[in-house]
């Protein structure tokens, strides 16, 4: 039916039904009693009350609107006038005459009050947009201070603009409102549920009161960093056929206007600082392959670098840098070499061992500007037994030495050659001067999952050898070579295909990935270590298939010293003398990164009992502690907003600690209790 046609008939409809309620009134008036007077206009309310309850006096009949036909139907709060019915084959009568009565119905009580105007519709706001649109930019994003190559080399002390602040890792903030006086009086400012679960390990990165956190499940949250308020949330979602083995992040880096987020499958996503929208993207490798990405990357002038995870997957390690601009991949540098290259005469001959040898990045590393090098650690080889690939398989387990403008490999320091122990050296050395006999040192240390304190020098083309000792119980190494440290393995704690052997320290380590801390005030150097455990492995030939798991493990075993009374510490040594100075036992194993502070205060979570604690820095006594709503395994910081300092954490359990507790509870039932899991960013602050 035509829209004029439909238009005529319901004017025509209109009509008849005026003329039939205007004799029906009048019929009616002459027989009622004379009416009462009736009750000012005023009084009667207007109100949207649907059309069929009471028939509709003549006044309020309208004629038709020229509405469009079939676009949309009339808004709720609309008055009941007639409109063009969309699209309909016969226009749908009006609601007063839906029912037709066979006699007229009795007159009403009062029939002399004038009919009142038609409701006018009520003022409203309609949305913007069918789908939601970001409200105006906070002002302290439009405000936004791009960071510079000379900002990441000299921070300024009231921000954290890196993973570990500065280039040489030490992990360690200027700031000093907060001491040992007051630090009593430290308590929350406010706190920030992440909506994730899993282990929230990244530190809150901070940059003029900006702060930028990067959880699991693929997610970069940007709050102001004074109050808490959320101004963006960047979330991206997993491949439906991918599972990281790790499910964490440990950051983001900032530079220029962009937030750089490694992530989970192996894609390095730019985002634009002020609105959290991706500027670009870059696929560093395969994720079908094994590799993922869980490391915060390291930015140095103009170039990000990073590498990823995916030992335990057969991968093959690397560092890739990539144009902080234009996202292009600029150099890649493998771990594992080829054939030909030099240290593949490490690896046997023949064969595609080096293809899937692992050696996988998954730390930040360090970075020593006066060289150009920059310094990472490197991933157990693959699969898990030394027997299945003889030799000493460089660049495994070891710290490495990259020209940062060409990727090639300076030097290297393997920590033990051959790793039969799942003994990752992932955590890059921090680079910290020393005196070591009399002589002042250009110092890397390294806190290694091995069990040992690792003091080294560095030079621009080598890393030499200084020093080595156990900072845990360690079975393993009879002695270090004086000349070029390296140890000298007893064979009956290395285990083997279808050889079962006990070793210790664990398979954590001494020291897993949680960095340690050094305070230029104190000159100690600060381990959150787990003592007293150790482990029993069995090994077997693994079959390689793409993707999944390549280790050759048949038995995994963790065991306790027996009459030992803890397994977590932190430790405080002094690396001029080769002491250590003071150990501070923790109530369960420990998974802390530590803060060091110009306060004379560190601190560190860790433990199973949910705590995040502060201690002196000199003599290791807890002087506060906090619980919060999960464990906390998570890097902490320090920054300033308006001249008052603060200190962050998340808390979120899971990954590895949760893990390890799970193994605990099989050696001492039950004096583990479960740990809630569930992520929070916490800022405290003295008041």
């Amino acid at each position: 039916m035509t829209r004029t046609k439909v238009l005529m008939r319901g004017v025509c409809l209109a009509a008849l039904l005026a003329t039939f309620w205007m004799s029906h009134a009048s019929a009616q008036r002459s027989k009622a009693p004379a009416a009462r007077p009736a009750p000012p206009a005023a009084t009667t309310p207007q109100t949207n009350a649907p059309a069929a309850e009471t028939p509709a006096p003549p006044a309020a009949t309208t004629q038709p609107t020229e509405a469009p036909a079939a676009e949309a139907p009339a808004p709720p709060a609309a008055p009941p006038q007639q409109t063009e019915a969309p699209a309909a084959e016969t226009p749908t009568p009006p609601a007063a005459t839906t029912q037709q009565p066979s006699a007229p119905a009795p007159a009403p009580a009062v029939v002399a009050t004038p009919a009142p105007a038609s409701p006018t519709t009520p003022a409203t706001i309609a949305p913007v947009s069918a789908t939601p649109v970001p409200g105006p930019m906070p002002d302290i994003l439009q405000k936004y201070v791009p960071v510079t190559a000379e900002r990441l080399k000299n921070p300024e002390d009231g921000n954290w603009l890196m993973f570990r602040r500065g280039y040489n890792g030490w992990g360690y903030s200027p700031l000093n409102q907060i001491t040992r006086a007051n630090v009593s009086r430290l308590q929350p400012v406010w706190s920030f549920v992440t909506g994730q679960v899993e282990g929230h390990q990244a530190p809150p990165i901070v940059n003029n009161g900006v702060m930028f956190v990067a959880t699991p499940g693929n997610q970069v949250i940007a709050l102001e960093a004074k109050s808490g308020k959320l101004l963006w949330r960047y979330k991206r979602p997993f491949p439906e056929d991918m599972t990281p083995l790790h499910p964490t992040s440990r950051g983001v880096a900032v530079y220029g206007d962009k937030v750089y987020f490694a992530a989970a499958e192996a894609i390095l996503v730019a985002l634009d600082a002020r609105t959290g929208k991706e500027a670009w993207t870059t696929t560093v490798d395969d994720y079908k392959e094994g590799y993922y990405m869980s490391l915060a990357p390291l930015v140095v002038d103009g170039k990000v670098l990073l590498g990823a995870s995916g030992g335990e997957l057969g991968v093959r390690g690397f560092i890739a840098a990539i144009d902080a601009e234009t996202g292009k991949q600029l150099w890649k540098t493998y771990m594992v070499p080829a054939p030909g290259e030099p240290g593949s005469e490490t690896w046997p001959a023949g064969g595609e061992h080096y293809q899937h040898g692992g050696g996988s990045i998954w730390i930040t590393g360090t970075y020593d500007p006066e060289t150009n090098l920059a310094f990472w650690g490197t991933g157990n080889a693959a699969p898990w037994f030394g027997d299945q690939r003889p030799g000493d398989n460089l660049y495994t387990a070891s710290t490495v030495a990259i020209d940062v403008n060409t990727g090639e490999i300076k030097g290297h320091h393997q920590y033990h050659p051959n790793d039969s122990w799942d003994w990752d050296e992932v955590s890059p050395p921090i680079i910290v001067d020393y005196r070591h006999n009399g002589r002042n040192v250009k110092g890397l240390v390294n806190v290694a999952r091995d069990g040992y304190l690792w003091q080294l020098e560095r030079t621009k083309d080598k890393i030499n050898f200084v020093a080595g000792q156990p900072y845990v119980r360690q079975n393993v190494f009879k002695s270090l070579d004086p000349k070029t440290g390296r140890p000298d393995v007893d064979e009956d704690h290395k285990p083997g295909t279808g050889k079962t052997a006990d070793f210790c320290p664990s398979l954590w380590g001494g020291k897993d990935w949680p960095p340690v801390a050094y305070s230029p005030q104190t000159r100690l150097l600060y381990i959150p270590a787990n003592d007293n455990l150790c482990a029993e492995l069995t090994g077997e030939t693994p079959k390689y298939v793409r993707g999944e798991r390549y280790m050759g493990v048949t038995k995994s075993v963790i065991k306790m010293v027996a009459g030992a009374d803890h397994i977590g510490e932190l430790q405080a040594w002094n690396l001029d003398t080769g002491k250590k100075v003071w150990t501070t036992k923790l109530p369960s194993f420990n998974w802390g990164p530590v803060l060091a502070t110009a306060g004379g205060l560190l601190f560190s979570g860790g433990t199973n009992d949910r705590k995040f604690r502060a201690f002196d820095a000199r003599t290791g006594q807890i002087v506060w502690e906090y619980p919060t709503g999960s464990g906390v395994a998570a890097v902490p910081v320090s920054f300033q907003v308006e001249g008052k300092q603060y200190i962050a954490v998340q808390s979120g359990w899971g990954v590895d600690a949760a893990k390890m507790q799970a193994r605990m509870n099989l050696i001492f039932p039950g004096q583990y209790p479960e740990v809630p899991q569930g992520g929070t960013v916490w800022v405290f602050a003295v008041k």
